[in-house]
């Protein structure tokens, strides 16, 4: 039996213990706190544990009293408890997290308990409520001041760190040398973390070259050099190394670095107890490092030693890169003074050698312009002394020449202080003959005496005796022609070196300058000769023009005309043209005609009775034309059997056709040859009337061709208007030939298959592969529409050849075992004028892997005609390799029984024509004419094929008459190769 319990009476909250009141009043820090608040908790008989976390935003560990390694659910569990506020059980009820009172969002703290049950965590909240509240105020302000305290510190680390890196700066901007920065930059890193032994390297990753810029070390016995570049292999596998070669910090003892350095690791020095390292870097590459290292067991480096380092080690960089470029300054400002100073000491030099050369060039120049001056010879060799005067002293100053024949020595101009002579006189051995041998000299009167003594000289010739004497050679090219000298009388002149070159120029000068007066002396002289002989040859060369613009004339006439006729040919016809259409241009309203010729089946009377028959023939046509024209029109022969008439003034059309009926006329009137033959040639006309809408002569040309043509289409000996319809007929040829090509391109093509059946039974025993085009807008369309215009433009072979091989390919699969079943192929007449057509031919066949014998070529009776010996023989070849030959539409030509016993063919084909009428009351011709055909094909061994069968009663009729094998769409239809393929 249930009965209702009443609940028990709530408990007074108890109060705090006095000593655990007394411990959380001398907490200084939240662990303090935090382990009071854990003994509170734990003096609680319902809890079996309790530890306090704090700090719960940290990414992965909070703090914890009692410091363990909480498990990532309770973690969780504490987090949940700060964002609800509100204690939070786990699902079993035996643990609880519950937020200390008074906790600030930021400084969240979390009792976390182990209970009995549910219901034990929640007498326990009920009753330390107050306590709780009390000693989660106290944790609050500890964590409040622990922050304080951080933020203090971080302040003061930040301000040591400004003031180091203000020192720095002002390191780099000092005029301290580079080891007394170094040492300066050593104590300010040392006031901020342990620095006893530290070095600063520099690397050069273009050089690959490191230097110990600075280094102290105190267990280091062989400290590098600060001022040798050491290559980079030379310290490889070591921790700088890795260290500028990775870019990466460096930090621990041996083993910690070694598990750090990406390959094996070579130690250099002694083994320091803790070693830090960074890298400078500028751009991401390490432009240097610095180290810090200790010995010392109990002192190391921190993750906040390596971040620090790393932040000053960037400003040590600029520092460094500042003091370093400044000392490069300074060198290059000293080195720059003292190539100024240089180069000032050389431009003083220049500008009194320029001066020099300036005054040269004057006195050059105004000797150059004295060679074409109109003067004398005296004053040219007045101002030449002049301006000799002006570079060197002249008072004394004489040129000599040496004469035409070579033997003697004349002085041209002579100014001497000493009134001395100088007259002309035999080559000797003064001293201008000691010039003229040894090119130049600068003689003094004791050098005579010494070289007269020598016997190079004679002092009788070389008369008075100047103290200094000068002289250089007047030369031209190669030849010698004189020379200038100066002289002096005075001691204190002397000439050196400067005055001799100086010298040496002006005569260079003069000789020139003397050349060219000598030049321009005998050029008038010349000039005179010239003029009477120009007058001479002028009346000779009159005669020989008078006789070329004869010859050109002849020439001009013979290259406008036509050699055979004496017509205009085709280039006077274009001239005019030309000249007809710029008229029109200024009178647009005036019409002109262009008559366009052919002499109709001119190559039969070529072929049949010679070409000096067609000779006379075609002189006659253009005697007859010329009755026609009157000036300024004109009649031209174009080429071959081609003659054209130009009407420059034609009012309306009709005048035109006029003219056109006249010439029809007077051609029809036989013509008699030499030889008593008989001809009556005609002419096909096109006509093109032009108006300014024509911009070129070769329009005119192309469209009169076309209405020719359409002319001789229609039935020779008539004359054709080019109108719209011809000019869309052009478009659409031109349009249709593009399509072609495309076709080509896209394997458009494609072989439609018409069986060749027995007609008694229906068997079929062969296929003619039929020529169709896919096209993508129209769809199959068949040769009729396109085939003309392939063999015009020549595209034909090509699409033959397509034909062939898609036709031998899909042969293969008619009727696979039976080799009696043939394929027949048309081959256009194009193809017999490659005399090796049989071998591509059979060369495709054996490709396809068809046997020949299984491939029938169908040809028309044209193909006979033209090099019909070519044809025989080719035919001959591929019989003999098994390819049979049937000749299609037999009966349309006129020359069938005269070819057909000459060639090897196998069968005849009955023009479809024929077998049209066997069901028509013209039957019994028809009949007649296709019995006839039969009777004469089984007499000569031929298989004969009716084309063309459409009824019943056309196959009965040629059964009757002795048909064998038949061809048309009663029999079957053309269609691809499938269709065969699934009836076979």
């Amino acid at each position: 039996m249930n009965r209702a319990t009443t609940p028990a009476p709530a408990k007074p909250a108890a109060s705090i213990p006095i000593e655990l009141l007394l411990a959380l009043a001398d907490a200084g820090n939240p662990r303090d706190v935090a382990s009071v608040i854990v003994r509170l908790a734990q003096a609680a008989p319902a809890c079996k544990a309790a530890t306090v976390l704090w700090a719960l935003d940290a990414a992965m560990h909070p703090q914890c009293e009692p410091e363990s390694q909480r498990a990532a659910e309770e973690i969780e569990l504490a987090r949940s408890a700060a964002l609800r506020k509100s204690p939070v059980f786990t699902s079993d009820g035996r643990r609880v997290a519950i937020q200390l009172p008074h906790a600030s969002p930021a400084n969240a703290a979390i009792l976390l308990l182990e209970v009995e049950s549910a219901s034990a965590g929640r007498q326990f909240i009920t009753e330390t409520r107050d306590q709780l509240k009390v000693a989660g105020r106290q944790l609050c302000r500890a964590l409040e001041w622990a922050d304080l305290q951080n933020a203090l510190q971080r302040l003061e680390r930040s301000e040591s760190l400004q003031r180091a890196l203000f020192a720095i700066s002002d390191l780099a901007g000092s005029d301290h040398d580079m080891p007394d920065m170094l040492r300066g930059i050593h104590a300010i890193i040392g006031t901020l973390m342990y620095a006893e032994n530290m070095f600063i390297v520099l690397h050069d990753p273009e050089a690959d070259t490191l230097r110990f810029l600075y280094f102290v070390d105190v267990e280091d016995p062989d400290p590098p050099s600060d001022d040798r570049e050491l290559p980079m292999n030379s310290m490889a596998r070591s921790l700088t190394w890795y260290l500028l070669r990775d870019g990466k910090p460096l930090m621990g003892n041996p083993e910690q670095l070694r598990s750090q350095v990406s390959g094996p690791l070579a130690v250099i020095g002694p083994d320091s107890h803790d070693w830090l390292g960074v890298p400078m870097l500028r751009d991401g590459h390490a432009q240097g490092a610095i180290v810090v290292q200790s010995y010392r067991e109990g002192i190391g480096f921190s993750a906040d030693d390596r971040n620090l380092l790393d932040f000053v080690g960037s400003h040590i960089l600029i520092a460094l890169e500042r003091k370093l470029g400044k000392d490069e300054l300074e060198q290059r400002v000293r080195l720059r003074t003292f190539e100024l100073a240089e180069a000032n000491e050389v431009l003083q030099l220049e500008i009194i050698e320029r001066q020099r050369t300036e005054r040269l060039q004057v006195a050059l120049f105004e000797i150059a312009e004295l060679a074409t001056a109109d003067i004398s010879q005296a004053e040219f060799y007045r101002r030449v002394h002049a301006a000799t005067g002006e570079l060197i002293n002249a008072r004394n100053f004489f040129i000599a020449l040496i004469s035409d024949d070579g033997l003697s020595l004349e002085f041209a101009y002579v100014v001497d202080e000493t009134s001395e002579t100088y007259a002309t006189r035999p080559l000797g051995r003064g001293a201008s003959e000691y010039v003229l041998l040894h090119g130049k000299a600068i003689l003094t009167a004791n050098d005579m005496v010494e070289l007269a003594k020598q016997g190079e000289m004679d002092l009788d010739t070389v008369g008075g005796l100047a103290v200094c004497w000068l002289g250089v050679p007047l030369s031209v090219g190669e030849e010698t022609i004189g020379l200038i000298v100066v002289q002096c009388y005075d001691a204190s002149v002397e000439y050196g070196p400067a005055d001799q070159e100086l010298l040496s120029f002006v005569a260079s000068q003069v000789a020139n300058s003397l050349e060219r007066r000598r030049s321009a002396d005998s050029l008038r002289i010349a000039n005179a000769q010239l003029e009477r002989r120009v007058q001479e040859r002028t009346r000779d060369l009159s005669k020989v023009i008078l006789e070329r613009e004869r010859a050109q004339k002849q020439l001009k006439h013979q290259v406008m005309h036509d050699a055979l006729t004496g017509l205009p040919n085709r280039a006077y016809l274009r001239d005019r043209l030309e000249r007809v259409l710029q008229r029109l241009k200024r009178e647009p309203g005036r019409r002109y005609a262009l008559l366009y010729m052919d002499v109709d089946r001119f190559k039969v009377i070529n072929d049949s009775l010679g070409h000096l028959v067609g000779d006379e023939v075609l002189k006659e046509v253009a005697r007859r034309l010329q009755t026609c024209v009157r000036e300024p029109d004109i009649v031209v022969r174009l080429s071959g059997d081609e003659f054209a008439i130009l009407l420059e003034d034609v009012p309306i059309p009709d005048t035109a056709v006029k003219v056109a009926q006249r010439v029809l006329s007077v051609m029809a009137a036989p013509q008699q040859l030499d030889d008593g033959t008989v001809v009556e040639p005609s002419l096909s006309v096109g006509i093109a009337i032009g108006d300014a809408n024509y911009q070129l002569a070769d329009d005119v040309l192309r469209d009169a061709d076309a209405a020719m043509y359409r002319a001789k289409k229609l039935g020779r000996k008539r004359i054709e208007l080019f109108d719209d319809a011809l000019q869309k007929g052009a478009v659409d040829v031109l349009a249709m030939e593009i399509k072609l090509r495309a076709a080509m391109l896209r394997d458009q093509f494609e072989p439609y298959f018409q069986p060749i059946a027995r007609l008694a039974t229906g068997a079929v025993v062969g296929y003619e592969a039929l020529l169709r085009w896919n096209h993508p807008s129209r769809g199959v369309i068949g040769p009729e529409e396109f085939l003309q215009i392939a063999q015009d433009n020549g595209s034909i072979e090509a699409i033959d050849w397509k034909m062939f091989e898609m036709s031998c390919k899909q042969a293969t699969r008619l009727h696979p075992g039976n080799d009696r079943i043939y394929v027949s192929i048309n081959v256009s007449p194009h193809h017999f004028r490659h005399i090796d057509f049989d071998a591509t031919l059979l060369a495709l066949v054996k490709r396809c892997k068809l046997p020949p014998s299984q491939l029938v070529i169908e040809l028309h009776e044209g193909s006979l005609i033209d090099h019909p010996q070519r044809v025989r023989d080719t035919l001959e070849r591929l019989r003999a390799a098994g390819i049979g030959a049937a000749l299609d539409d037999f009966g349309t030509g006129y020359s069938s029984l005269s070819y057909l016993h000459k060639f090897p063919l196998r069968m005849l084909k009955i023009d479809r024509s024929f077998v049209a009428e066997l069901d028509s009351e013209a039957q019994n011709t028809s009949a007649k004419v296709v019995a006839a055909v039969i009777a004469m094909g089984h007499a000569l061994g031929l298989d004969v094929v009716a084309e063309g069968i459409e009824t019943i009663e056309q196959r009965d009729a040629l059964i009757g008459l002795g048909c064998e094998y038949g061809q048309g769409f009663l029999l079957g239809r053309p269609a691809p190769i499938g269709n065969w393929i699934v009836q076979g």
